[in-house]
């Protein structure tokens, strides 16, 4: 069996498309009869080369424009890139030829998917968000299946095509060791640990917020601080040139690769931007968190991701336009001095969880190719 992925080189598609390989390989030792094989198409990212040390599932790169709800002279620009990425997926999937395309949606799935189609490969594509991307809307049409995460997405498809099946997770995600944590990351016990992202990515927003009220939340909190590839020397930086007292206490990191798992398993707060890949995540393991939505991402979907967690009182969602670093700090403030608040918040996000969901995906695509 030969399984095509496509999606965009972030780890907001990358990682679930390695919770579904780990799944169906593991579907494949134990009950079926015929060997397994992976092939990536991709954009060129920083992350390819951590899903290929962690899958070993080889990788082509491909180029693609970006389809856009607006005009700009990128959109002019991208026209070129269009059919260089359109006849790179002919050659590729042509010689690959596989049973079936898994599809995590963004632009460079556009021409894969329709690639596959001209080649009559059955397909089904997984959209992550509250709101269908553009290309899954468009994609959805030459699908087999559309599996979703979010039941108020289902609306931008055919509902005969559409699965519930949750955002996949990597096993690791849930395999943290809080006692293991406190080692590598040098934390003592008498503070809480507040784990601070902004996206595989990172985001400058969130960083700036953090450094704004660093003294203060260094007063009461240990602060665990994945910032970005892109973000990491700016913030060492100016964390280097201020004069702040339990810096100790302050662990900043680019990206964390495996040692998410222990971040995730000590901490007690989570702020974080609104991706659908890491929403699941903090739902999985199930801590209180502090959403800031990407107030520019397509859609407004973060915001819709996190409207639709808060609602269940798994989180609280902070706004980005109108967000003070103190209206921030009031928050988490408030969150660690409502202990009962903090439980609810941690049963609502365990209720909100789909562990399930790398096994229904995978379930779906040995389906299609049977």
């Amino acid at each position: 069996m030969r399984i095509l992925l496509t999606g965009g080189g972030t780890m907001g598609h990358l990682s679930p498309m390695v919770a579904v390989v780990e799944t169906i390989r593991k579907i494949a030792k134990e009950d079926l009869k015929e060997p397994v094989e992976f092939m990536l198409i991709s954009s060129d990212s920083k992350f390819i080369d951590a899903i290929i040390k962690e899958t070993q599932v080889p990788y082509k790169i491909i180029i693609t424009g970006k389809l856009r709800r607006y005009g700009s002279i990128q959109n002019f620009i991208d026209i070129f890139k269009i059919p260089i990425g359109f006849l790179q997926s002919l050659y590729y999937v042509f010689f690959y030829m596989p049973d079936v395309i898994f599809s995590k949606g963004g632009s460079v799935s556009f021409p894969v998917v329709l690639a596959g189609w001209l080649y009559r490969v059955p397909i089904i594509i997984h959209e992550s968000d509250s709101v269908a991307g553009l290309s899954n809307k468009i994609l959805s049409k030459l699908a087999k299946r559309v599996a979703i995460s979010f039941k108020e997405v289902e609306e931008y498809f055919n509902s005969k095509k559409v699965v519930f099946t949750g955002n996949p997770i990597r096993n690791l995600v849930e395999a943290g060791d809080t006692e293991r944590a406190k080692k590598t990351f040098v934390l003592n016990k008498d503070k809480p640990v507040i784990l601070i992202m902004g996206g595989s990515q990172g985001s400058r927003n969130i960083n700036n917020l953090i450094l704004e009220i660093l003294p203060e939340l260094l007063g009461k909190y240990q602060l665990i601080h994945q910032c970005g590839f892109y973000n990491y020397d700016e913030i060492k930086n100016k964390i280097e040139k201020m004069n702040i007292p339990n810096l100790e206490d302050y662990h900043l990191f680019p990206f964390f690769e495996e040692r998410i798992a222990d971040a995730y398993a000590v901490s007690d707060l989570i702020i974080s931007r609104a991706g659908a890949n890491t929403i699941a995540e903090i739902m999985a393991v199930g801590k209180p968190s502090i959403l800031i939505p990407l107030s520019t991402a397509a859609s407004d979907h973060q915001t819709k991701n996190a409207f639709v967690i808060a609602k269940t009182g798994a989180a609280v969602l902070l706004g980005e336009n109108n967000l003070t670093p103190h209206l921030l700090l009031n928050d988490v403030n408030n969150l660690f001095s409502n202990h009962l608040k903090m439980i609810e918040m941690m049963r609502a996000a365990k209720q909100q969880s789909h562990p399930e969901a790398a096994h229904k995906i995978a379930e779906e695509i040995i389906k299609i190719v049977r």
